[in-house]
């Protein structure tokens, strides 16, 4: 464009500003800016061009941020980034061009409520549903066996958690603790359906949380998401890992007593779910969270009101 603008000026000898314009859709005023420019500076706007190019890839994260923290700084955007992804081959200032001009398009309100991205950047975030299977025989009886499934949305790795009665909040906190463990690391948020574990109720979009998860996820930090209500994109990989649980995993099985479905399912989770090349991104889960997102997930410690839980 800006060389095809000099052409047709020709030193003023070619066509005229007004020409230009109308020939090529642009404002006379956009004509003006690139005929005052020299060499050196058409070179860092192609330059710079070419470096919008790969924050392109990242757009749907950089937004994250900026809906989730809106005064955020394009050096801790870019800091930020480059904990996820590894070094980023661009400069400050790309990075805070790019962020007015994604200001330009995009409402930056604070995100109450969860937005399908981020499926690129490892270590950001994890979906978490609950579920039941009615009629599993364990011993001499066919019972409920209660469920939450955690999928990491990166990776795909997977973690679930049983329980013979329906899960209260105590029990979500220790099965949350159980996941980060067996992860190895905590996700920077979770995302929920608006279950009563999470959110209590919602008024004029306003949620109110349930303030002892709430206190659990504050210590451990990571943020909660909540669906907003019956968005079909919303949580689909744990959803999917719901359904992947309940015909896979359970679906036809015998247990003797309690304890052999838990380790059943420890084993399905080793050697199947988290082994198998995924339907989707036709990857193994466990071979790309321990290459890729491993290393970017934040340490997990056990919060205190776990420990209390345990009697410790």
């Amino acid at each position: 464009m800006i060389h095809k603008i000099k052409a047709l000026y020709d030193d003023g000898n070619g066509s005229s500003i007004r020409s230009i314009a109308l020939e090529l859709g642009i404002s006379r005023n956009t004509v003006r800016k690139y005929l005052r420019m020299d060499e050196g500076a058409i070179t860092e706007v192609q330059v710079d061009r070419g470096r919008h190019k790969i924050l392109d890839e990242y757009r749907d994260y950089i937004i994250h941020l900026l809906k989730t923290y809106p005064r955020l700084s394009a050096v801790k955007v870019l800091r930020k980034l480059k904990e996820k992804v590894g070094d980023v081959k661009v400069s400050e200032r790309s990075v805070r061009r790019y962020i007015r001009s994604l200001r330009q398009t995009v409402a930056f309100r604070q995100m109450r409520y969860y937005e399908p991205v981020l499926d690129m950047i490892p270590g950001v975030q994890c979906q978490v549903d609950l579920g039941e299977v009615r009629g599993v025989q364990i011993g001499d009886e066919e019972r409920t066996v209660y469920f939450v499934v955690f999928v990491l949305s990166y990776s795909r790795l997977m973690y679930v958690a049983a329980s013979p009665c329906p899960i209260d909040t105590d029990a979500f906190i220790r099965i949350h603790d159980a996941a980060f463990r067996y992860f190895g690391g905590c996700p920077e948020e979770c995302v929920y359906d608006q279950t009563r574990l999470v959110v209590i109720r919602e008024t004029f979009r306003e949620l109110e949380l349930n303030q002892r998860f709430y206190q659990y996820a504050t210590a451990t930090g990571f943020q909660i998401r909540a669906c907003e209500g019956y968005d079909p994109e919303s949580k689909g990989k744990v959803e999917a890992g719901v359904k992947y649980v309940k015909n896979n995993a359970l679906y036809g099985e015998i247990f003797s007593e309690w304890s052999d479905l838990e380790a059943y399912l420890s084993s399905w989770l080793d050697e199947t779910a988290n082994a198998r090349i995924h339907g989707t991104t036709r990857k193994i889960p466990r071979q790309v969270y321990e290459e890729k997102e491993l290393s970017v997930m934040r340490p997990y410690f056990m919060p205190s009101c776990v420990k209390e839980m345990a009697g410790g």
